[in-house]
């Protein structure tokens, strides 16, 4: 495998202020002379304010925004194409600097408005029933391509769209881009930047279980979703290849000693295909799996994309599994298909501009 690029080639010696770390900020402004505290009142400029040129930020002097001028910009991801689907859920695609493309997904309802977002652009793990996961990976996103989904989509909504939720579920695995998606994870909760609440943000991991041990110690206490979709290796393994070196046994080990607030569950997603992971016994092995974990159950019907080989369960068959864990006193919940006419359900994201493009794979 050739080496995966972390950070797009613009030639451009300046960084993005977007998605750089307050600490690091503090860092450069002291190697300058500046009190530390002009960091908090930089991030309120651009997070709260909104502002995109330094000579706004008029509690600076203008030495030090000349300063900031001369080492960094501040940029979003460009909105290349908006799709509506019939559900009213909206699919982003973004051109980054590199000209290369990811996708996000905005999602109303009644109680809340969803943004889906991307940590990669495509993915290695190769889960067989994911779309993005044909494309092989081809780089990494950075913390301002991340948070920068959120903030370019907020600006293209009416006030009362505004986004309330973030899962990171769209294009690749966040753990596996694991410096910059904590980056922006910290940025998302923290009050001097986009101020989200740490419950209404969720990280979704296929099951990294060195990765899941190190984001625990990072003191986000984000959401944490796990895509288990089997309860048994051959089958797993065969669906993502991943469990091949983090098997079921070693995950839900490390999973039991999750560290959890009061109230917290952790969420397990689990996309159920025809004849492959729907049938009784499955039922049956995962309740035994999630005994004693605080958790909810998220049942995904498979959504089918060309030219894949599985199919989704019946309706029957679907409500029948859930029926069983509820027996014993599951809070399972059949996920509602979203942005599935314009594809931009689970599993479905895969930027078409990249379908051509080589991958590192």
């Amino acid at each position: 495998m050739s080496e995966i690029i972390n950070f797009p080639p613009t030639g451009k010696e300046q960084s993005n202020l977007i998605g750089f770390p307050e600490a690091h900020l503090q860092s450069t402004l002291g190697r300058w002379g500046a009190e530390p505290y002009r960091a908090h009142q930089i991030f309120t400029w651009v997070y709260h304010d909104g502002a995109r040129d330094f000579d706004r930020m008029t509690n600076l002097s203008k030495a030090l925004r000349g300063q900031l001028s001369e080492r960094f910009y501040i940029a979003l991801p460009h909105i290349k194409n908006k799709t509506i689907s019939r559900d009213g859920s909206i699919k982003y695609l973004f051109e980054l600097e590199d000209g290369l493309t990811i996708e996000s997904v905005w999602m109303p309802s009644d109680s809340r408005n969803t943004l889906c977002v991307s940590t990669q652009i495509g993915c290695r793990l190769a889960c067989a029933f994911c779309m993005t996961g044909t494309l092989g990976l081809k780089r990494n996103l950075t913390a301002a391509e991340i948070i920068g989904q959120y903030m370019a989509v907020n600006e293209d909504l009416a006030e009362n769209d505004h986004i309330t939720n973030i899962v990171l579920m769209g294009m690749g695995e966040p753990l596996d881009n694991y410096s910059a998606t904590v980056d922006a994870v910290r940025l998302m909760v923290a009050p001097e930047a986009l101020k989200v609440s740490t419950r209404k943000v969720t990280l979704s991991t296929a099951g990294q279980v060195d990765l899941i041990k190190k984001f625990q110690q990072e003191d986000l206490h984000v959401n944490l979703a796990i895509s288990l979709n089997a309860t048994d290796n051959e089958t797993r393994e065969r669906i993502m290849p991943i469990n091949k070196k983090y098997p079921i046994e070693d995950l839900m080990e490390c999973l039991r000693n999750y560290p959890l607030k009061p109230t917290r569950r952790l969420t397990f997603e689990y996309v159920l295909l025809r004849d492959v992971n729907d049938r009784d016994e499955d039922a049956r092995r995962l309740a035994k799996l999630l005994h004693g974990i605080p958790s909810k159950l998220n049942l995904i019907p498979f959504n089918w994309f060309s030219p894949s080989e599985f199919r989704p369960p019946s309706e029957e068959r679907v409500h029948s599994f859930q029926e069983y864990l509820l027996s014993k006193n599951y809070s399972v919940f059949i996920r509602q298909n979203r942005a599935t006419d314009i594809l931009g359900a689970c599993g479905q994201l895969a930027a078409q501009s990249l379908s051509s493009t080589p991958t590192c794979g």
